[in-house]
């Protein structure tokens, strides 16, 4: 737990010292809310000051004023009010409480001509994002930077032109500075222009409708129209992260139902640089659509952006606070804003290409963006929030209320979760007032655990449960959660008959993966980390069950052998500890070392080429020794390792 000591020097040797401890506020009897602050004086001036600190684990801030003092002795690091001081070397130490002060400024609603048909900022008579409560607080987004990942954002736009902020932009595809869409009679480069007016289209300015965080800077990446590599995903995940904050994006892999596909090496490497170094080690946040995949029975769990730890995926509602046709569900949805539904359900008002406004933005593409600017809203009543407590927010806050699904499940800590909604619609009222005094989580720590090592038959049902410990006793327990990640490796030769299920210690039941009718691949998972978010804030310690399911009405699906181990989590074991809970699952008989899916991951070949061979996995699986040693007769593979019948075919050097 880092404690940080501020001093400011006003001239003179004496000064005011301000302590801030990573501490928990606790209410008292009389409701004051204590921050985690603490005030002392000392004498000696800035260089004792720091000594003071470093000696005993503090980080100096600052002084705040030039009042005498004498000394200091060292305060608990606990968020507990202390009415004495036990040692008679501190002349004065006050812990501080958060005091309520209200801006004085009068809120009106913005006088925008569209902003009456923007039923999803302000209902009367329906559920709505409750933007209105956060702007009545004085939170409109100023300050924060967020920027559009999409096709370009139109800059000179009236409605984001006092908004643009040309340090969160850049054109990737063309490799210059100016995110200017390409225009087309089609107009097909619309998207990042209008997702970005959901966030940040001005008030009050006589143009179109109001953007939900309409006084923050908004940025656009030019990166989707042109050739999508590694290299320009990876590019645009990390642009100017010290002065971006916010990244979102509503686009990913193919929502076809039959692909599974995710960030490569690079992508990987931007995401985790962002939330490790990003906004000054506060993390990067990034925003994710859900996908569009609904009507072709996809999982979004299968897109390795919105699975991914990492960002913070965001599915739709419609008006009337049904499930899109289009929507996706999956276990790792955070959370639900409103967008398109049924033709007689109104879609988002937003800014178009050619300095137009349109009544018709739709998908989660259009819920995305509007997350984003929520979250704008919530980072302005606190800058101090780190990716983590932007996702504890949400959890937090968001309302299941008014959102119909019949999957609504209670979890072990008693919150509302689906695999439709994630925990509910976002609130930004109610986000803003928790974030005002929010003391940030603990770091995260990863706990890595083998649920089973030996190879298992999948047949019709594969059902496994172990008791694990969150490696209690260790730096990285883990006592709450936050995401669950299995990581699973199986050959299958009809991968979209399978149904994936992890329960919890406390009986919480998360559907990794659904059938997917059209998933007809016989390449299996390979090494993909399918992830949850609906045992937040339980205790891991129990017994999970992995339940993986063959549901062909046939009956003549196969795959062999399933292995799991389990993956990461964090916390120390003398502080409560809430993170990442990853379960390893290696399945099948056909191991990570298959040709042209993992060669890289075995160190001791990396020098080979992998042989893509004209075999699914399934019938490699089935190949007999003698079948293999007759492919060596011919020169064309090498046998790297094999299980019973399990081998791996690599060209030889």
């Amino acid at each position: 737990m880092d404690a940080r000591l501020a001093l400011l020097q006003l001239g003179t040797l004496l000064g005011l010292l301000y302590l801030a401890l990573e501490l928990t506020a606790e209410l008292t009897s009389a409701e004051e809310v204590y921050t985690n602050t603490w005030a002392v004086h000392i004498e000696g001036g800035p260089q004792e000051a720091d000594r003071i600190a470093r000696k005993h684990g503090f980080i100096n801030h600052g002084n705040v004023s030039s009042t005498a003092v004498d000394s200091m002795c060292i305060l608990r690091k606990r968020a507990e009010r202390r009415n004495t001081h036990a040692n008679v070397c501190v002349r004065w130490a006050e812990q501080q409480v958060s005091r309520r002060r209200k801006k004085r400024d009068v809120y009106t609603e913005p006088s925008d001509p569209k902003f009456p048909q923007q039923w999803y900022l302000s209902n009367p008579s329906q559920a709505d994002l409750n933007a209105k409560g956060a702007w009545s607080q004085g939170y409109t987004g100023r300050g924060v930077v967020v920027t559009i990942l999409d096709d370009g954002i139109e800059k000179d736009h009236p409605d984001l032109a006092t908004n643009y902020d040309p340090e969160a932009s850049y054109d990737v595809n063309d490799g210059d500075s100016d995110p200017q869409p390409r225009y087309t009679q089609r107009n097909e480069n619309r998207h990042g222009t209008r997702c970005a007016g959901e966030v940040a289209a001005a008030a009050n300015n006589n143009v179109c409708g109001v953007g939900v965080a309409y006084n923050t800077k908004i940025g656009g990446v030019r990166m989707l129209d042109g050739e999508v590599t590694d290299m320009v995903e990876a590019h645009s995940l990390s642009l100017n992260s010290q002065h971006i904050h916010i990244y979102s994006a509503s686009w990913g892999p193919e929502d076809d139902g039959k692909t599974v596909d995710g960030p490569a090496k690079l992508a990987k490497e931007a995401f985790l640089r962002g939330v490790t170094e990003g906004r000054g080690g506060l993390g990067s946040i990034f925003v994710w659509a859900s996908g569009n995949g609904g009507r072709e029975k996809d999982s979004c769990n299968c897109d390795g952006y919105t699975n991914s730890i990492y960002t913070l995926s965001i599915s739709s509602t419609t008006q009337y606070g049904m499930v899109p046709w289009y929507s996706e569900a999956c276990s790792s949805t955070l959370a639900t804003t409103f967008s398109s539904g049924n033709p007689n359900e109104k879609q988002i008002v937003t800014t178009d290409l050619r300095q137009k406004c349109t009544d018709s933005h739709t998908g989660t593409s259009a819920s995305a963006p509007l997350a984003a600017g929520i979250i704008a809203l919530a980072l302005e009543a606190n800058m101090n929030l780190t990716w983590r407590d932007m996702q504890h927010l949400v959890v937090r806050t968001s309302h299941p209320a008014h959102l119909s699904t019949d999957d609504w499940s209670t979890n072990g800590v008693g919150r509302r979760v689906s695999h439709s909604y994630g925990y509910g619609l976002l609130d930004a009222g109610a986000m803003v007032a928790l974030a005002q005094n929010w003391t940030s989580v603990d770091p995260q720590h990863q706990c890595v655990l083998t649920m089973l090592s030996e190879p298992r038959d999948i047949s019709s049902r594969l059902l496994f449960s172990k008791t694990l410990d969150a490696c209690w006793g260790k730096p990285e327990y883990v006592s709450s959660l936050e995401h669950v990640q299995a990581r699973l490796t199986l050959s299958y030769n009809h991968r979209g008959n399978l149904a994936i299920h992890l329960i919890s210690p406390l009986g919480t039941r998360s559907t990794l993966l659904a059938p997917r009718p059209k998933d007809y691949s016989s390449e299996g998972f390979n090494d993909w980390a399918f992830m949850t978010t609906h045992s937040w804030d339980e205790d891991p310690r129990g017994e999970w069950t992995l339940e993986i399911e063959n549901v062909s009405e046939q009956g003549h699906d196969y795959g062999n052998r399933t292995c799991v181990p389990s993956y990461p989590s964090s916390h120390t074991p003398d502080a409560p500890s809430s993170s990442s809970l990853m379960l390893f699952v290696a399945c099948c008989s056909v191991s990570t070392s298959f040709c042209g899916q993992c060669a890289h991951s075995l160190s001791s070949l990396e020098s080979q080429v992998c042989l893509r061979w004209p075999l699914s996995i399934a019938r490699l699986c089935s190949l007999s020794l003698n079948m293999v040693k007759a492919f060596l007769n011919f020169g064309y593979v090498t046998v790297v390792r094999y299980s019973s019948t399990v081998y791996s075919l690599f060209r030889a050097k």
